[in-house]
């Protein structure tokens, strides 16, 4: 391995004592290859497989923590304790390869599809009815429950054997539903000010963090996902996005995970515009928590820029799609053997699941590819 790259390589100790072999983790993504009931399937395993062995860190797909949160289909599902044996096989799946199985915890709001959730019935924050997304309100008793579901959820994946869990407060869906005053307008006291629009983020972030204290017998990794903007007026910007990093960095968590298209881009408003988001949220952070980035991360230098900016977790995605064995060629200073572009020829060396495969295909320019 070329010097350079070894701090991509370094081990690291979460706040409660977890060490991870490197600083490279497997970015979160929907795979659509779960089992029609949400239990998990042979398909996914072979997927989770070839990506977990060089990685110190596998943070596995969005799981809905209600029926009512499911955004995809073929999305795993932890919403009752029937699929704890397949999700036990996940966990084990990723620590055999000797990585930290991370799970995923989520409810897609109106990001979901009628016809994935029960009775067709789409909620959210608030009575939302623009372009082709419609939801009706939560009620005050209902969104208590899903608070109550994201807890559940986290015991779940504990009995199940996961070392950690991760918040889906990112991409739009129901957590940061709540705090962005695009989809909440609430009157109540789950909406309205900053400090009432994060009040569900931070009750979510507190039931699963009984759920830890109450079931963990060992540490137990607790991180949370977040989007800094939205494109949207009214929507998040950056200065409310300090204002939630701020809040969560008091709170017992291991990491924070900013979503972004582009590790390295600029804020578009709320904050200086020169400096990337992720050394601006860094300050506010103000070593109080671990900050894991992602984003277009394709290239060993790509990952290098990350790290170089104080940043100690980098997740990857769509290029381990792509190069599964990436981490692996880097150490092995194999550079030339890492793939930018999916080879259509060579499907069954990729080990991407069929659902996954005809989305990439679908979706032109998400994932590079070559005929």
């Amino acid at each position: 391995m070329k010097a350079k790259f070894e701090p991509l390589f370094e081990s690291y100790t979460f706040p409660n004592g977890v060490t991870v072999k490197n600083r490279l983790a497997l970015a979160p993504m929907t795979h659509y290859s779960s089992n029609e009931d949400g239990s998990i399937s042979e398909e996914e395993l072979v997927f989770i497989k070839a990506r977990a062995k060089d990685l110190g860190t596998v943070i596995t797909a969005c799981a809905n923590v209600t029926p009512n949160g499911k955004a995809f289909p073929g999305q795993p599902a932890i919403y009752d304790d029937q699929f704890i044996p397949g999700l036990k096989k996940l966990a084990e799946t990723v620590q055999q390869e000797g990585a930290k199985a991370v799970i995923q915890i989520h409810h897609g709001g109106i990001s979901c599809p009628s016809e994935l959730v029960p009775d067709g019935d789409v909620v959210s924050a608030s009575n939302i009815d623009r372009d082709n997304q419609k939801a009706r309100a939560l009620s005050t008793g209902e969104i208590e429950e899903i608070i109550e579901a994201f807890g559940e959820a986290t015991r779940r994946a504990i009995e199940a054997g996961f070392d950690g869990v991760e918040i889906h407060g990112a991409n739009g869906y129901l957590v940061q539903q709540f705090y962005s005053p695009y989809t909440n307008n609430r009157t109540d006291e789950w909406g309205g000010s900053v400090e009432n629009r994060m009040k569900f983020p931070l009750a979510v972030a507190e039931a699963c963090q009984k759920a830890i204290d109450k079931h963990a017998k060992r540490p137990f990794i607790f991180g949370y996902r977040f989007s800094p903007e939205e494109p949207s007026t009214p929507g998040l910007t950056m200065t409310e996005t300090f204002q939630l990093v701020d809040a969560l960095s008091n709170l017992p968590f291991d990491y924070l995970h900013i979503s972004l298209m582009h590790a390295l881009s600029t804020p578009h408003r709320g904050a200086d515009t020169e400096r990337t988001r992720i050394e601006l949220v860094n300050e506010v952070i103000n070593g109080r928590v671990p900050l894991m980035a992602v984003g277009k991360v394709n290239s060993p230098d790509d990952a290098l820029a990350v790290r170089e900016r104080n940043i100690p977790l980098i997740a990857i995605g769509r290029e381990l799609l792509i190069s599964p064995r990436w981490a692996a060629y880097i150490q092995e200073d194999r550079l030339e053997k890492i793939e930018y572009a999916l080879n259509l020829k060579e499907r069954d060396k990729y080990d991407i699941p069929n659902g996954l495969w005809e989305v990439i295909l679908a979706a032109e320019g998400w994932v590079p590819f070559t005929r």
